[in-house]
């Protein structure tokens, strides 16, 4: 057989396909096992989405090619839905293109604007899409170091010139994922100013926008003034609506980028199933009271782990978004050894914090998207195996 591609010798394993092969090799063993390692959304996709999905998949025009651009109407609903929730203005027919996931734009993006040798601006620890399609574009990562002592953002101005100089693209994600981080006010035009002077292309993941806690509203990038010049966002009906399997997304931003997005996705794929986009517009339409009540199931669960963790020793502050928890390890633990552990004797998955990149050493994280009694038993077992921690 012939020899992989260099560009796929470089990729690192995806770390969470890996979890997933730990989970069936435990479970193969008869290990009941509790995975607090992937964020997918436990709960249903609500039902005016799926009715709207049923009634579309009938319809005989939704059988065939779609446009890899998205419909209007999708795009509409997305412009639409940023004009209501941010007051931020998107022309639909070119400042919106559809994605199958904001994980496939992210991956793509760099391959519409990175060359071989090329750099890219990757926080780290980060969502590892974000390297991957730069590795896949032949670019050249420099990391962005997310440190609790900078409230997890990254120092622009510790960039070298000369590095910034070379950067096409500057990937950021707030709210973050892995460490549940949230901006503050003034960051996101500390980012307008910097890619400005540098002729850099910002790239937010926006996909956990919708998911906050006890009136924290998350901003857009899009916001900023000037941003719509030097950036995109990417978001997702994925997390809000509980729909990670149905894979329908969008970027939306700069009438460059996107054309150029569009211009890759019109080569390489046949866009998202139209019942699929019906399906989105009517969440995006609808009443968004489904998102308020899952953001209070999600509040639920993280004040239940943030007391029973507290019992065991981690001292946590109450994050405002996404449904993850960021924990340093415990004494005498690696992240990997770690989350060995814990497998080996609690049955309890959790993800290390190096799989999101090497400043992610000495964490893991928790997923809070298992019902609540699943939860409250990883807990008792966290407790169990665990006892007291010390740092």
């Amino acid at each position: 057989m012939t020899d992989i591609a260099r560009r796929v010798q470089n990729l690192p394993p995806y770390l969470f396909a890996r979890i997933e092969q730990l989970i069936e090799q435990k479970k193969s063993e008869g290990v009941d096992v509790i995975s607090l390692g992937i964020g997918d959304p436990d709960e249903p996709t609500p039902e005016h989405i799926c009715r709207e999905a049923a009634r579309q998949i009938n319809v005989r025009e939704n059988h065939q090619y779609p446009s890899s651009a998205g419909m209007l109407a999708y795009r509409s609903a997305v412009a639409d839905w940023y004009a209501r929730r941010f007051g931020v203005w998107v022309d639909p027919k070119n400042e919106v293109v559809s994605l199958i996931g904001s994980k496939e734009g992210i991956a793509h993006i760099s391959w519409c604007f990175v060359d071989p040798g090329d750099t890219v601006l990757v926080p780290d620890p980060g969502y590892p899409v974000y390297a991957g399609g730069t590795i896949l574009a032949g670019g050249n990562i420099h990391c962005l170091p997310l440190l609790p002592e900078n409230d997890y953002l990254p120092r622009l101005e510790d960039i070298p010139s000369d590095t910034a100089r070379k950067a096409k693209i500057l990937f950021l994600n707030y709210p973050n994922n892995p460490t549940a981080a949230v901006t503050r006010e003034g960051f996101f035009d500390e980012v307008v100013r910097f890619a400005r002077e540098y002729d850099i292309l910002v790239c937010h993941d926006a996909a956990y926008i919708d998911v906050s806690f006890e009136g924290y509203r998350p901003p857009s990038f899009l916001e900023i003034q000037g941003a719509k010049e030097v950036g995109i966002e990417f978001g997702s009906v994925s997390k809000p609506y509980n729909m990670t399997g149905w894979r329908c997304g969008w970027a939306v931003g700069n009438k460059h980028a996107i054309e150029v997005l569009g211009r890759l996705k019109s080569n390489i794929d046949s866009g998202v199933f139209q019942a699929v986009q019906y399906a989105a517009i009517a969440g995006l339409n609808g009443s968004q009271q489904c998102v308020s009540r899952i953001n209070g199931v999600y509040r639920k669960r993280r004040d239940m782990a943030l007391a029973a963790l507290g019992e065991i020793g981690w001292d946590i502050t109450p994050t405002k978004a996404t449904f993850y928890l960021w924990l340093k390890v415990p004494k005498g633990f690696t992240s990997e050894s770690f989350a060995e552990h814990l497998i080996d004797r609690a049955g309890v998955v959790v993800t290390p914090g190096t799989g999101y990149g090497n400043y992610g050493a000495g964490y893991f994280r928790i997923s809070l998207t298992l019902s609540d009694a699943l939860l409250q038993e990883a807990l008792k077992r966290l407790k169990s195996t665990l006892g007291r921690v010390s740092f």
